[in-house]
């Protein structure tokens, strides 16, 4: 993951350091537009989200067994995934009836 973040990083750094003017300019951004839209990395994006939200979930789980009880009603009445008398939870908190 951290090849994908330095290259990134190094992309935006160059474009936005390039002194070769807006003509380059455009051939970068099309070329990255071709690479956002080539079906491995938009399949690897979504992977990347929906492991992201498996972790999202696993967290909120995490969080609302330590602390769910310590907090004030306010709160727990306020936030779906603190309320003990929800229906079907989503993973995310929300509620879905």
């Amino acid at each position: 993951m951290w090849k994908l973040t330095f290259v990134v990083g190094a992309a935006t750094g160059y474009v936005l350091g390039a002194r070769a003017g807006r003509q380059r300019y455009e051939q970068i951004a099309a070329a990255a537009q071709k690479v956002a839209q080539h079906p491995a990395v938009q399949d690897a994006t979504q992977r990347a989200k929906e492991s992201a939200g498996s972790a999202a979930g696993k967290a909120m789980c995490a969080v609302t067994g330590r602390v769910g009880g310590k907090l004030p009603n306010a709160l727990t009445d306020r936030v779906a995934c603190f309320n003990r008398k929800r229906e079907q939870d989503d993973s995310w908190g929300t509620v879905r009836s």
